[in-house]
């Protein structure tokens, strides 16, 4: 299938990403890995008058420490986040699930700050930067920068807080790494390829026993990735026995949206959300 007609831009800066993209108006897109938006442009699904190409600015990929916290750039691929050391030692529960991110021809292409700008709400990304209070880094031509907390930053199904004229520059993660700290990542999906049918993000740090911190992150179990604030109330400053960890994982459906779809129904996709946040939780403690 042949794409629709566009305007091809290449900056070289994040300044002059930015100005192309306020110049071109509402009706451009932001190319990154391209793995979202090149099957949709090939199927004539989006129609963008000008195409962004981030690719030349090698300042978007970069990872770097940030004292408490480390900043992943937007362009960074999934392969390259697997693999960075500051990653895998502050914040390994990205590394864990970004691992599990479709196959390795996607993870070399595919970037991390595209995945969670895409917002699809069965994406394995978006609901890791909520657990993780991530906050998402965003630069336009007339306002500066601002930065946006993940839990404000993701709007709707496949809708971000970003302006058309904003381009997300990276992710600043707050340090969840080190003594104490235990994490998981558990989906449930069809293939290994598929995109995940109930998906839960789980970092736990204990401190002489008892639970000190404790984040639940769930995927597609609504149009936004949530939070499962019941499980962690219950289990704050809990011994997480078998019992704690079971009666606590009951309540991880609620407040939830979950949707009915060819893959499972919401009642299906609540029971899994259960079963999933146990065996992360379970995991997750057993580190």
């Amino acid at each position: 299938m042949i794409p629709p007609t566009f305007e091809y831009l290449r900056p070289r800066t994040p300044d002059e990403a930015v100005r192309m993209l306020a110049d071109a108006g509402e009706d451009a897109k932001v190319l990154a890995g391209g793995q979202s938006l090149m099957p949709l442009l090939r199927l004539r699904l989006a129609y963008p008058e000008a195409l962004v190409d981030l690719d030349r600015i090698a300042e978007l990929r970069e990872i770097r420490d940030d004292g408490d916290a480390i900043v992943i750039g937007a362009t960074a691929t999934h392969h390259q986040v697997v693999r960075d050391p500051l990653v895998r030692e502050h914040a390994p529960l990205v590394a864990a699930a970004t691992a599990t991110v479709a196959d390795p021809a996607v993870r070399h292409r595919g970037t991390f700050g595209g995945s969670l700008a895409h917002a699809d709400p069965a994406g394995d990304l978006p609901a890791v930067a909520l657990a993780l209070d991530a906050v998402l880094l965003a630069r336009s031509a007339s306002g500066g920068e601002r930065e946006i907390p993940a839990r404000e930053f993701f709007a709707d199904w496949m809708t971000t807080a970003l302006e058309p004229d904003e381009l997300l520059t990276g992710v600043r993660i707050p340090k969840a790494g080190g003594p104490g700290w235990g994490f998981r990542y558990e989906k449930f999906h069809r293939t290994a390829q598929a995109w995940a049918i109930v998906g839960v993000a789980c970092a736990v740090r204990r401190v002489q026993g008892a639970v000190e911190d404790v984040r639940i992150g769930l995927t597609n179990m609504g149009p936004v990735p949530v939070r499962a604030s019941a499980v962690e109330e219950r289990l704050a400053g809990s011994t997480l026995s078998d019992g704690a960890l079971r009666e606590a994982s009951d309540h991880a459906a609620e407040g939830t949206e979950p949707p009915s779809d060819l893959h499972g129904s919401a009642e299906y996709r609540s029971h899994l959300a259960r079963v999933l946040t146990r065996r992360a939780l379970t995991a997750a403690t057993a580190r």
